[in-house]
């Protein structure tokens, strides 16, 4: 959704920044930088957001019992969207609590309930694909993941397929970079740039060109 994807480049939620790239955790170095947590400090783009989730949840998974966030950026968005469909919900630990019920998964949910995870952000997908494994292991059934933004990273789209999950996003980096064209946040040169990242994160080629 276009309109969503100008909101994340207003406040800055995601940064372009191709002649000077981010450093990843992970050690890419990226033309771009997404914090979507900076949309919950704006009402109405967090209000937007939570209704193209839920309608997204209802038109891709209508089953959708219950709704799971990821730690720790999904959660609100799960509590907003689960108020909006009058759904339980509940949240995945990135591991384990080492005290109390040691749980992983926090709120109440039965096995075989169908699940539909709420998520931020897709880079690379490992971490919403270990969400998805865990609650599966918990006995549910994952419908698929909902994200607000994803990088359409190859390696994302084959965990996803590797893992048989769907996964529908609010907006992502092709439509991102579409309306940053459009709203001159970037340049043709800078595109280019973009572009090649995408193709291959891996290869830092595509600062020097």
């Amino acid at each position: 959704m276009k309109e969503i994807a100008k909101y994340l480049l207003d406040i800055q939620a995601v940064f372009l920044s191709p002649d000077k790239p981010f450093t990843w955790a992970s050690g890419i170095k990226s033309p771009i930088y997404c914090d979507n947590r900076l949309t919950l400090s704006y009402p109405k783009i967090r209000h937007e957001i939570a209704k193209e989730f839920a309608k997204i949840i209802k038109e891709k998974f209508p089953e959708t019992e219950i709704l799971m966030g990821t730690s720790t950026a999904g959660i609100p968005h799960a509590a907003y969207v689960s108020d909006i469909l009058e759904l339980p919900m509940g949240y995945v630990r990135s591991s384990a609590k080492t005290h109390g019920r040691e749980n992983k998964i926090e709120g109440k949910y039965n096995k075989g309930q169908k699940v539909v995870v709420i998520e931020d952000l897709v880079s690379t997908g490992g971490s919403s694909i270990e969400v998805v494994e865990a609650l599966r292991e918990a006995g549910l059934e994952v419908l698929g993941v909902v994200a607000i933004f994803t990088y359409l990273l190859k390696a994302a789209e084959d965990k996803f397929k590797e893992a048989n999950c769907p996964l529908e996003t609010i907006t992502n980096y092709d439509e991102l970079i579409e309306v940053a064209i459009n709203e001159n946040y970037i340049s043709s040169n800078a595109k280019e740039k973009l572009i090649l990242w995408k193709q291959n994160p891996q290869d830092p080629s595509w600062i020097n060109k």
